[in-house]
């Protein structure tokens, strides 16, 4: 791996560190994505992962961006996605996360974050991690005034160590639940297996994204887990977005009462 003590991290032809979609869209929702790619940038060469590796869960949320694209689109909202692997910089970690470049991920060993330099994790910090949070900042607060619920989408694996998840999609919050009891109730009506706070929640000293964007604004907002089994092709993918999107319709009037 380069030495990136004295140059930049992403070269001048590799895709910037986030990527907006429909900024001006209409709805009170915001959407974002923090592992929408699993590319890495070419000075770090695989991290030395495999192939397969860098498919896998560790390195992204297969099935997210997709997701996302699509409930953008039906609900006509700004999106904001990551750009890279959330193995060279996991967008959703604090900075003093030891996550934050994970040296072990799923319990898969990351060769190329074993020994993170203070200059390598300056790099990735200033070119990936800053400027996504940035820009979902400025966009935040160009709204004004303006009435917004904010979703962070994401996905997660069908099984873990403890075996089997049976939530099809799942609805994760931290202090702040006041979107997620609208929008549970109204995903399982028609009998949707859907987590409260399972298999994951949020908490300011895992996660950033939800804490920085929405607790600390006071936006109501939600952090959307969807099991990568049921999104794994884009037309699954656009089935579950129109599921979200369709309870998400029934309970914004509701929500925006909330703010």
């Amino acid at each position: 791996m380069d030495d990136l003590s004295n140059t930049t991290l992403l070269q001048p032809d590799e895709p910037p560190a986030f990527e907006v979609v429909n900024p001006d869209g209409k709805s009170a929702a915001f959407l974002i994505c923090d592992h929408a790619s699993n590319r890495i940038p070419r000075k770090l060469g695989t991290l030395g992962l495999s192939e397969a590796e860098r498919a896998d869960h560790i390195a992204w949320d297969p099935g997210a961006a997709n997701m996302a694209r699509r409930l953008s689109e039906q609900l006509d909202a700004p999106l904001v996605l990551s750009g890279y692997s959330r193995l060279v910089i996991d967008c959703n970690r604090p900075l003093d996360s030891t996550q934050l470049t994970a040296p072990v991920s799923g319990g898969v060993t990351v060769p190329g974050n074993s020994s993170v330099s203070t200059e390598d994790r300056a790099a990735r910090i200033a070119e990936l991690h800053r400027p996504y949070h940035d820009t979902i900042e400025a966009m935040l607060e160009a709204r004004g005034g303006r009435p917004t619920l904010l979703l962070s989408i994401h996905s997660f694996t069908p099984e873990l160590d403890d075996g089997p998840r049976p939530w099809r999609i799942a609805i994760a919050y931290g202090s702040d639940d006041r979107l997620a009891r609208l929008l549970i109730p109204a995903l399982r009506e028609d009998g949707t297996v859907v987590g409260d706070n399972q298999p994951y929640s949020v908490a300011a000293w895992s996660d950033y994204s939800i804490p920085v964007h929405g607790e600390r604004r006071g936006i109501p907002h939600v952090l959307v887990e969807t099991r990568q089994d049921g999104i794994r092709t884009p037309e699954t993918a656009a089935a579950w977005a129109d599921k979200l999107a369709d309870a998400y319709r029934r309970t914004e009037a509701a929500a925006l009462r909330l703010g």
